[in-house]
């Protein structure tokens, strides 16, 4: 539970601020997102790994667009 309110507050956090530090803060929680995805590949089946990667890729765009 701990960790979903993490990912919820950096999600919000990096959204409302903007800027450099918006982006900064999505840039973190995209690097853990992508740490967890390497380190359960191979677990994970093809489409648990598209969408994982889909949600990666919308968060890096997100990232992005608040800058």
């Amino acid at each position: 539970m701990l960790a979903f309110l993490v990912v919820i507050g950096l999600f919000t956090a990096g959204v409302l601020v903007r800027g450099v530090l918006g982006a900064a803060l999505l840039g973190l929680l995209a690097a853990g997102v992508a740490v967890l995805l390497a380190a359960t590949w191979q677990a994970l089946s093809p489409g648990h790994r598209f969408g994982r990667v889909l949600v990666l890729v919308v968060l890096v765009a997100v990232a992005f667009s608040v800058l």
